[in-house]
């Protein structure tokens, strides 16, 4: 039987699940960790990093390290603020898009083939773990991505080589997997708090149906805020007390982020912090340093706006689903951020329920979404999935105003209908303007997309009769149809969204990312006994440095330090191996991240 994967391509972290026996199972990557960061990069050498390895290395190689990519796909530049566009990589704003700059390649990428790179290692681990070739997929997105994200997300999965069987969304995959077993009707409100993104949804689950009632969010909110918070705290202080900026220096800016990381996730479980950035920059008067203590009252200060933000949409949910806070049943918390104590808080506060917490909020979107692939694949019976359309679809009409055909929240699929007329007199044709959002001018909702229905008879205006159907499918991609009454006359199109990459494109994305997964193939190999090699020099000589009258330690960083290469060093790992268990230098086994 073909398995289908389910994937969380995550903001920050991504995971893969699938169907064994029955049961969703969380594949571990070639790290041995079951969830891997959204990180690309390239090394000088032209070597393609993804993953653990590659968020290794973001200090040393910022302008070429690519994380967070999720936040630019099918995105217009002009819907970004200028703070969520502050990337140590060059990031390049077209018409519509992004693009991304490669300096060591001296090569420009789209955000979908930097995400597909990401897709592409996932799928590799899991073909690794089940012993077979997988090349189809359920792929989750946040509830508020609209059509151009949810198409540049396909897009990236066929780059990659996948056939994406579904686009689901994130809250909808949760309650999948905290459902599963479920034989009572729940009513359930799933607060997904990602790296990136924002999502709410609240549904029915109980015997098999999960239906989604209401979903809001905000697709520009996410642990990197909390991360970006206190970068900038660092950076203030800094200033004030060494009266040097730091915004501009790329090095300094990653390990600012990777220390706000850690420290964040140290706050959910500690009253403070320490935060020690050993070197942070030069001066004639000599090397200066960061050292500060962060407490979780001043992290909840700085992050009280932030905090606060998320209130809204658990509001509008409840709102829009025709339900108040005493009529739910549970509240499932997804996301790494949710592990924060004042997110919790706040759920808390505004459903007066504790939140269950009897699911990984690192993982539970890929177990739904490998639970999905299972019904699409016949593993998995007796399950329904009624998913909705988290914003309203329409088209502009005289004097520049939206009419709606599809009401957000309506359950998709779906297909409706709407009669529309000319403006003017003798008009031979009319422009349809399709618009995604809830404002009642045209020009402030996002416009997915244009096109002409032509051959409309001479009459006079309003006489015409012209149907136009809006049809979402299970993925909730988007066609419209016009058709004129009186002729027959009919065009449609499908939305494509504004990354508006063509069959061409796509086509030779795929044949470039095949030819750099040959090249990883060949390079995987000596890269990592390099680093295993690297590994084991730094353990010598930390055990030395405690121990500088070890003779069989003096002996064997000698012998490590006469220019070892990599064909040395694999004829003799055996013979080090021995050495490194007798003086103790034990590989400590991989620790799971959060937030």
């Amino acid at each position: 039987m073909q398995k289908i994967l389910g994937i969380d391509l995550g903001t920050t972290n991504s995971v893969v699940s699938v169907i064994e026996g029955s049961q969703p199972v969380v594949i571990r990557n070639i790290d041995g960790l079951r969830t891997t960061p959204s990180v690309v990069a390239y090394t000088k050498k032209g070597d393609l990093l993804v993953g653990q390895i590659a968020k290794r290395q973001a200090v040393i190689n910022p302008e070429n390290t690519f994380y967070s990519v999720k936040r630019f796909i099918g995105t217009n530049p002009k819907e970004l603020s200028a703070t969520a566009k502050e990337v140590p990589y060059p990031l390049i704003e077209e018409e519509n898009s992004f693009k991304i700059k490669c300096l060591n390649l001296d090569k420009v990428f789209t955000p979908e083939e930097i995400s597909a790179q990401v897709l592409r290692k996932l799928a590799g681990d899991a073909s690794r773990f089940l012993g077979q070739p997988v090349s189809q997929a359920v792929v989750t997105v946040p509830a508020y991505f609209n059509d151009t994200q949810r198409q540049a997300t396909k897009d990236a999965g066929k780059i990659a080589g996948l056939e994406v069987s579904r686009i689901i969304n994130e809250p909808t995959a949760a309650s999948l997997a905290y459902g599963l077993d479920k034989k009572t009707n729940e009513r359930v409100l799933v607060f997904d708090l990602g790296g990136g993104t924002f999502d709410v949804s609240v549904l029915e689950v109980g015997d098999g149906i999960f239906e989604v009632l209401s979903t809001a969010g905000d697709t520009r909110l996410g642990g990197d805020d909390f991360d970006r918070i206190i970068v900038d705290y660092l950076l203030d202080d800094f200033e004030k007390k060494e009266g040097i900026a730091l915004r501009k220096d790329s090095q300094a800016l990653q390990r600012l982020t990777e220390v706000a990381e850690k420290a964040k996730i140290e706050l959910s479980t500690l009253d403070e912090t320490k935060i020690n950035i050993p070197f942070i920059t030069g001066t004639p008067t000599g090397p200066k340093h960061i050292a500060s203590v962060l407490t979780r009252v001043e992290f909840e200060k700085l992050s009280a706006q932030i905090i606060d933000n998320c209130r809204k949409p658990v509001e509008q949910a409840l709102s829009d689903a025709r339900l108040t806070k005493d009529k739910l049943d549970q509240v499932v918390l997804v996301g790494g951020s949710t592990r924060i104590p004042a997110i919790q808080a706040l759920v808390k506060s505004i459903t007066d329920k504790a939140p269950n917490q009897t699911v990984n909020p690192d993982e539970v979107v890929a177990v739904g979404a490998a639970v999905q692939g299972g019904v699409l694949s016949g593993e998995v019976t007796d399950i329904l999935l009624l998913d909705v359309t988290p914003l309203s679809l329409g088209v502009e009409t005289l004097g520049g105003i939206m009419a709606k055909v599809i009401t957000r929240n309506t359950t998709v699929p779906t297909k409706k209908s709407e009669y529309f007329s000319t403006s003017q007199d003798n008009q031979p044709s009319v422009q349809i303007n399709i618009l995604q959002g809830e404002r009642e001018l045209a020009s402030d909702n996002k416009s997915l997309g244009e096109f002409k229905l032509e051959g409309i008879p001479l009459a006079p205006r309003s006489v015409p009769k012209i149907e136009v159907t809006f049809d979402i499918d299970v993925n909730g991609i988007l066609t419209v149809r016009a058709k004129d009454n009186a002729t027959g006359a009919e065009q449609s199109v499908t939305v494509e969204g504004s990354s508006k990459l063509s069959e061409d494109d796509i086509e030779r994305m795929i044949s470039e990312a095949e030819q750099f997964a040959a090249q990883d193939k060949e390079r995987r190999e000596s890269i990592e006994v390099s680093n295993e090699m690297e590994n084991l020099i730094g353990k010598v000589k930390v055990k030395f440095e405690e121990d500088p009258t070890n003779e069989g330690l003096k002996i064997l960083l000698k012998d490590l330090k006469s220019d070892i290469n990599i064909e040395d060093f694999e004829k003799r790992k055996a013979a080090l191996e021995q050495a490194q268990q007798k003086f103790a230098f034990f590989n400590t086994p991989p620790t799971e991240e959060s937030n």
